[in-house]
């Protein structure tokens, strides 16, 4: 059985893709912000990989074609900034501000833990991307050195911390201008923040979209500086 698995492309794409296809299903039923698709699938594929016995090496060379179109999913993400720059454009210069401001202390905080733990050069490379979307993350990481199995987990986890508590974070701070909440949204949480700010305003969610291509462009300058 270990020995089919191993040698078919076919078997991976389906384990994917029917992977993720569950997990989407079990956030809409259940609603809760951890069943998010990409962790109830990455935890699928595992337990059955290891069930089957397929090496974790062999499913990612039948499934590089996701990789591949890694580069053309980062390029896409410029599409919602062409779209909303003409609706937002008049709070554009507070919007960066923010976004700048959070990419900053996103960063920095990572920089000095690494420091202070005394983490590798792979950890830290594979840490820093962590509040940017996962298409822009893993090649930001590969780039400097880091570990895309990591960098991915990393923004996984970020996103759905974000998406629970940052509602509670923005009563907390009455945080209630629109603008300022989907910065804080796309800022730190991504995609995953995003569409928790979709359910605060149609205004919310059009800068927390804007807000993640600007910090993952960002996020994209300043790592290798900080490394």
């Amino acid at each position: 059985m270990g020995e089919f698995f191993s040698g078919s492309a076919l078997f991976a794409i389906l384990l994917t893709f029917g992977a993720y296809e569950l997990g989407r299903l079990f956030q809409q039923k259940t609603g809760v912000a951890l069943f998010n698709p990409i962790l109830v699938a990455a935890v699928l594929t595992g337990a059955v990989l290891a069930a089957a016995g397929v090496p974790n090496q062999v499913y990612q060379q039948h499934c590089e074609v996701f990789s591949w179109l890694l580069t053309p999913a980062t390029v896409c993400l410029a599409i919602p900034l062409h779209a909303q720059f003409s609706r937002l454009r008049h709070d554009l210069p507070a919007i960066l501000a923010g976004v700048g401001a959070g990419t900053l202390v996103s960063l920095g905080f990572v920089w000095v833990m690494a420091r202070l733990c005394r983490l590798d050069a792979v950890l830290t490379a594979s840490l820093l991307p962590k509040s940017i979307t996962t298409a822009m993350g893993i090649v930001v990481s590969q780039a400097a050195g880091g570990e895309p199995a990591i960098t991915t987990a990393a923004i996984i986890l970020t996103g759905i911390l974000g998406s629970i508590f940052g509602p509670w974070l923005c009563r907390l701070l009455r945080l209630t201008w629109p603008a300022a909440q989907g910065a804080a949204f796309g800022t730190s949480a991504h995609v995953i923040g995003t569409a928790k700010a979709a359910e605060f305003s149609q205004t919310c969610e059009a800068v927390s979209s804007l807000s993640l291509v600007f910090a993952g462009i960002l996020t994209a300058v300043l790592c290798p500086l900080l490394l």
